[in-house]
């Protein structure tokens, strides 16, 4: 289809009728929007099939008349046929990791799997350029993917010594940056001064343990710039990985982090002996103060039943792959919180999120049952039992 349309574009030149000229013109200004996700989609075409030289050119030219022809390309746009690291002219099949540790680096190119996450995966190494060093990923990139837990990214970043403003980055970290206490996308806005148009979100109901099995899972891509979102959304959809886009990229992220909260609170009602019934009361609430909450510090038309609010406080609440459920589980059984987060070796994002969301609230006049039971738990050194016999008299 897009070769048709390109064929079609370069005949105009030879002189078509007024009617066909202003037709494919209209044509150009009208699929603008779409030129990127067009873009992106005819590169991973071009990783699988092998498109004639000719008829690859004829493809190119067009993208590039698109762009040309209307000053309202944007950025993104125009990367995506730019020289050597373009995805049009050159089909990118090294992606750019960053592992702080040299030998975990060696140990997945001789053994092709990660030592630490999900070792059951195989890793094609070809595809992968990994380094050590922060700086040498974001140079040669053109898109970041942030995917490091939310308590180290202040003292990673520190380690940067390249701007980032002029880069787009996506978040996939679903919590607050402990030292500002904001969720990563204003982080980056007003630390480093990367502006929202070039700062998205990954987020959904979307555990890497069932994305590693090829469970069907769901993303949602939220980015202010809809064009962007949509070639990220075409980047990451696989047979097994459905996306969809959105544009409230604070509500969606908020979502991600409150809903480690209430994970929390699923995991301590599971292990002072609250059952299935009280569980589904819990995230009825939960849901409810969630809107509550988002609509207070960002109003936006939003719909909280959507898979990027609801859809990924149920699986973070009720997965055994869950690390808040987890590690409410271990505060239910009367571990402390150093303990629980020792014995865990792992992140769960909700403890910092729980403080962060208190401190914000502060502005607003929401009422915040479960997220003020969870703080008084692990902040206040509360008893869970009781503070949940208290929650209780406050749902419905």
């Amino acid at each position: 289809m897009i070769l048709d349309w390109a064929k079609a574009d370069a005949a105009q030149r030879t002189g078509p009728s007024d009617h066909e000229a202003k037709h494919w013109n209209d044509t150009l200004t009208v699929n603008l929007w779409i030129a990127s996700p067009m873009m992106a989609g005819y590169s991973f075409v071009k990783q699988r099939i092998t498109v004639p030289e000719e008829e690859d050119q004829i493809i190119k030219d067009w993208f590039k008349k698109i762009v040309k022809k209307n000053p309202n390309a944007t950025d993104v746009t125009k990367k995506l046929l730019r020289n050597k690291k373009e995805i049009i002219t050159e089909n990118k099949s090294k992606v750019g990791w960053y592992i702080r540790k040299d030998i975990n680096i060696e140990f997945i190119k001789t053994n092709h799997h990660n030592p630490n996450y999900i070792s059951s995966i195989n890793l094609n190494t070809k595809q992968l350029k990994i380094s050590s060093n922060i700086n040498e990923v974001i140079v040669d990139a053109d898109i970041l993917i942030i995917a490091i837990p939310s308590a180290f990214i202040s003292s990673e970043f520190a380690k940067i010594d390249t701007s980032i403003n002029e880069k787009i980055i996506f978040t996939a970290v679903k919590g607050v940056v402990p030292q500002s206490m904001l969720i990563v996308g204003k982080h980056l806005h007003e630390k480093y001064k990367v502006p929202y148009e070039k700062i998205g979100v990954i987020t959904g109901p979307c555990h890497a343990e069932e994305v590693a099995m090829e469970r069907l899972s769901f993303l949602t891509v939220a980015c202010s710039n809809t064009n962007l979102a949509k070639v990220i959304a075409l980047m990451l959809k696989t047979k097994y990985i459905r996306t969809k886009i959105s544009n409230d990229i604070i509500g969606t992220e908020y979502a991600s982090m409150l809903k480690n909260i209430y994970a929390i609170a699923a995991g301590i009602a599971h292990s002072i002996g609250y059952g299935d019934n009280f569980q589904s009361v819990l995230m009825s609430n939960a849901i409810r103060e969630m809107k509550r909450f988002i609509k207070d510090v960002y109003n936006f038309k939003r719909n909280i039943n959507n898979s990027a609010y609801l859809g990924d406080l149920l699986v973070t609440s009720y997965s055994v792959f869950s690390r808040n459920r987890t590690f409410g589980s271990m505060i239910g059984k009367g571990y402390s919180v150093k303990a629980a987060q020792t014995e865990m070796q792992m992140i769960a994002e909700g403890y910092y999120a729980t403080k962060s969301a208190k401190i914000i609230n502060s502005d607003y006049p929401t009422r915040i049952p479960i997220i003020d039971a969870v703080f008084s738990i692990l902040y206040e050194g509360k008893n869970a039992d009781k503070v949940f016999k208290k929650l209780v008299k406050k749902l419905d």
